[in-house]
Protein backbone atom coordinates (compact mmCIF):
# COMPACT_ATOMS: atom_id res chain seq x y z
CA UNK A 1 0.00 0.00 0.00
CA UNK A 2 1.51 3.37 -0.95
CA UNK A 3 2.38 5.81 1.79
CA UNK A 4 -0.13 8.43 0.58
CA UNK A 5 -3.01 5.98 0.76
CA UNK A 6 -2.09 4.95 4.31
CA UNK A 7 -2.05 8.59 5.40
CA UNK A 8 -5.48 9.08 3.87
CA UNK A 9 -6.89 6.19 5.94
CA UNK A 10 -5.46 7.68 9.12
CA UNK A 11 -7.00 11.04 8.30
CA UNK A 12 -10.40 9.45 7.70
CA UNK A 13 -10.11 7.50 10.93
CA UNK A 14 -9.24 10.70 12.81
CA UNK A 15 -12.17 12.57 11.30
CA UNK A 16 -14.52 9.73 12.21
CA UNK A 17 -13.20 9.84 15.77
CA UNK A 18 -13.80 13.58 15.99
CA UNK A 19 -17.34 13.15 14.67
CA UNK A 20 -17.97 10.48 17.32
CA UNK A 21 -16.71 12.73 20.10
CA UNK A 22 -18.88 15.61 18.87
CA UNK A 23 -21.97 13.39 18.66
CA UNK A 24 -21.36 12.09 22.18
CA UNK A 25 -21.07 15.66 23.45
CA UNK A 26 -24.43 16.53 21.90
CA UNK A 27 -26.11 13.54 23.54
CA UNK A 28 -24.61 14.38 26.94
CA UNK A 29 -25.66 18.03 26.67
CA UNK A 30 -29.24 17.06 25.80
CA UNK A 31 -29.45 14.65 28.72
CA UNK A 32 -28.08 17.29 31.09
CA UNK A 33 -30.62 19.87 29.90
CA UNK A 34 -33.44 17.37 30.34
CA UNK A 35 -32.21 16.46 33.82
CA UNK A 36 -31.98 20.08 34.94
CA UNK A 37 -35.52 20.80 33.72
CA UNK A 38 -37.02 18.97 36.73
CA UNK A 39 -37.94 20.86 39.88
CA UNK A 40 -36.64 19.52 43.19
CA UNK A 41 -40.18 18.40 44.10
CA UNK A 42 -40.47 16.40 40.87
CA UNK A 43 -37.14 14.73 41.52
CA UNK A 44 -38.17 13.82 45.08
CA UNK A 45 -41.48 12.38 43.82
CA UNK A 46 -39.73 10.29 41.18
CA UNK A 47 -37.20 8.97 43.69
CA UNK A 48 -39.99 8.03 46.09
CA UNK A 49 -41.82 6.19 43.27
CA UNK A 50 -38.65 4.27 42.37
CA UNK A 51 -38.05 3.39 46.01
CA UNK A 52 -41.60 2.14 46.41
CA UNK A 53 -41.29 0.00 43.26
CA UNK A 54 -37.95 -1.41 44.43
CA UNK A 55 -39.53 -2.34 47.77
CA UNK A 56 -42.32 -4.27 46.01
CA UNK A 57 -39.89 -6.63 44.26
CA UNK A 58 -39.36 -10.05 45.85
CA UNK A 59 -35.74 -10.73 46.83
Amino acid sequence: MPKRQRMRWWKLLGLAGLAGVAATGVVVARAERRRRAYTPEEIRDRLRERHAKAGDRPS
